[in-house]
């Protein structure tokens, strides 16, 4: 039986590899280490933590104590760390926190790994380590920073091998905004104290496997969206403005570009990176799936439009009327401090070596994630409240 332990699991994507793991394994154990900010909520892992397969621990992953005891009772596996500070908006407004919690922390979770499955040390006097081991950092395409936006309007998407072409199907009309994409031969340059944090996270799991000769992989995702999202991030907070009949709050003109990931389609990355990822190599996690925020923005209203009109029952979750909801919610605000223009994964070297792809085109993955919204309203209700709500003003109140 494989033992992970998955820091974060309370957050959106951790809860999602949590419960995508264990609908697809019935021989593993799971110990959860999540802090619960305001960004974690129990109620997401509710039926988790329930079953038989699942331990959860409320702790941090920086202090030293309760993750060493966890490795000790558990001898865990597979470490998969989601545990992160990670909206850009607070990275601006309280760098510290991201930093302790993003860098210190990740190298808490390495030491204390390392000293967990430590048996020796080889004739060079690199550490050994107990078999089936792996250390992941779970990585974003922010540490790669901003690519140019080369195209006002989409041109084709060209994709010669035909290895790769398998991360595109079932999807037409793919577009690209530009001529580069981020491999993960790209230098880091984040921009932000967000991706800085991250960066120094990455450089840290990338000098234990070289100091240290630890088993570790690093992903790098591009933006998820789907189930459980924390109604700060664009998708999950435009679906929850319109319901309420509010302004839809779009940084600048809505212009930056950003390559879109479904939830569970990460989810099934990391498993393939942790079983089949060669040690100690970065793979990069991503769709070719290219959009302007402008663009999601109307989609979205443009699909919860049509469902309300294809579909009544649903008007019920609505606090304004159908007609209410149209193009004049868009409301445009100031920009974000060093805002990047675009991101674009190339994630050729995963779908060559682990056969991975991204199964949800977008149109389907927005409909599935505003159907979860409307179906899950209590959920939505339950996280939108106390420290987020406090947050949300004091972000967009004055723009």
């Amino acid at each position: 039986m494989k033992k992970y332990l998955v820091t974060g699991a309370a957050g959106f994507i951790g809860a999602n590899f949590v419960k995508y793991m264990l609908s697809k394994y019935d021989d593993i154990f799971i110990v959860i280490l999540d802090k619960l900010t305001y960004a974690g909520n129990l109620g997401t892992i509710k039926n988790e933590i329930e079953d038989k397969r699942v331990e959860f621990v409320l702790g941090d992953i920086c202090d030293k104590e309760a993750v060493s005891e966890i490795f000790a009772k558990y001898d865990i596996d597979y470490v998969v760390n989601f545990a992160a500070e990670s909206h850009v908006d607070r990275s601006i407004t309280n760098p510290q926190l991201f930093l302790e919690t993003n860098i210190l922390g990740t190298q808490n979770m390495l030491e204390c790994a390392k000293q967990s499955w430590m048996t020796g040390k080889d004739a060079s006097g690199y550490p050994t380590y107990k078999q089936g081991k792996k250390y992941l950092q779970v990585s974003t395409d922010e540490v790669y920073g901003s690519l140019t936006k080369d195209y006002e309007e989409p041109v084709e998407l060209e994709i010669a091998d035909e290895e790769v072409k398998v991360v595109v199907k079932g999807r037409d009309n793919l577009k690209t905004y530009g001529d580069s994409y981020f491999t993960e031969d790209t230098p880091l340059d984040p921009r932000s104290p967000y991706s800085a944090s991250k960066t120094g996270a990455d450089l840290i799991v990338r000098a234990y496997s070289e100091t240290y000769k630890m088993p570790i992989n690093i992903t790098r995702c591009s933006n998820n969206y789907g189930p459980y999202h924390f109604p700060e991030k664009l998708i999950p907070l435009i679906i929850k403005n319109i319901l309420e009949g509010k302004k839809l709050p779009v940084y600048g003109k809505g212009e930056n570009v950003r390559d879109w990931l479904y939830v569970e389609d990460h989810a099934k990355a990391i498993d393939m990176v942790l079983n089949k990822g060669r040690e100690g190599e970065v793979y990069n996690i991503g769709g070719f799936n290219e959009e302007t925020n402008i663009n999601i923005v109307k989609l979205i209203i443009d699909t919860i439009t049509r469902i309300m009109n294809e579909e009544p029952s649903y008007r019920s979750v609505l606090k304004v009327p159908v007609e209410m909801i149209n193009y004049d919610l868009i409301t445009y605000v100031g920009d974000r401090l060093g805002h990047d223009m675009r991101y674009a994964i190339d994630p050729s070297k995963t779908a060559k070596e682990l056969g991975w792809y991204p199964e949800t085109p977008f149109t389907e993955g927005i409909e599935k994630t505003i159907r979860w919204n409307l179906e899950n309203q209590q959920w939505v209700e339950e996280v939108a409240s106390g420290d987020y709500q406090k947050y949300y003003e004091s972000m967009y109140k004055n723009r």
